[in-house]
């Protein structure tokens, strides 16, 4: 009789200690795979490239090309020949005004921003608006930018309004990107289609929008400025 409990026991403990080795065995392989998974979400989170957004009317979407031939694409190949770690994102909108900027704004904001170029203003100076109300409008767009991402540097590009507009008006729109440059501390571009307006071999029919020949002179102009405030990659 007490062989045979003897017997019971050692078989109950047996089975006992089997199930506990596999429960204690799933619980590691379960610990192992989530650390797994984090490790892996962690290691794209480090990969993931930073938003450079380009925010902007036609001349930034390329208007008449093809969209790897606007200077943000061109700026994009740039970036990926020298090893940065940033995604160009083009969001130009043909048409738009400073007005239809501010008012598009915070949709742009959801996305994550870590360098913001800002192009507008054009059509501003084409349509003759009031200069006072294009520099309440960039302050405007820039400040938004700047309270959702502190971090980001901000590279705001200037533009000319067409001599037909008058001298006075020329005059008071070019100063409004240098002063709002000024005084929200952003690099400054002191004009966007600097050896492109004017010349009819880097524009297309409409004379206002760039050729791709155009669109590679812009893309130089914007970088010369834009590199300085990029994080170089690791070595």
């Amino acid at each position: 009789m007490q062989g045979w409990l003897f017997y019971f026991y050692s078989l109950l403990f047996g089975i006992s200690f089997l199930l506990w080795a596999c429960q204690d065995s799933n619980t590691t392989n379960a610990e192992k795979a989530a650390a797994q998974d984090a490790s892996a979400g962690t290691a794209s989170a480090k990969q993931a490239p930073a938003n450079i957004v380009f925010f902007g009317n036609s001349l930034t979407a390329g208007y008449g090309l093809d969209p790897e031939e606007a200077f943000p694409a061109l700026i994009q190949q740039w970036i990926d020949s020298l090893g940065y770690s940033y995604q160009a994102v083009n969001a130009g909108l043909s048409g738009e005004t400073t007005a239809g900027g501010v008012a598009r704004i915070d949709w742009i904001l959801k996305q994550p921003v870590a360098v913001f170029v800002l192009e507008l203003g054009g059509n501003d100076g084409l349509r003759g608006l009031a200069p006072e109300e294009t520099e309440k409008n960039l302050r405007l767009i820039i400040q938004k930018v700047k309270k959702k991402y502190p971090q980001a540097p901000i590279l705001l590009t200037g533009m000319e309004a067409p001599p037909n507009m008058g001298r006075a008006y020329t005059e008071a729109f070019r100063a409004v990107f240098a002063r709002v440059a000024e005084a929200e501390k952003t690099a400054f571009l002191r004009f966007l289609l600097e050896g492109v307006a004017g010349e009819a071999a880097l524009n297309q029919a409409d004379g206002i929008h760039p050729t791709a020949l155009g669109q590679r002179r812009v893309a130089q102009n914007v970088w010369k400025v834009l590199m300085p405030l990029l994080l170089k990659p690791k070595s």
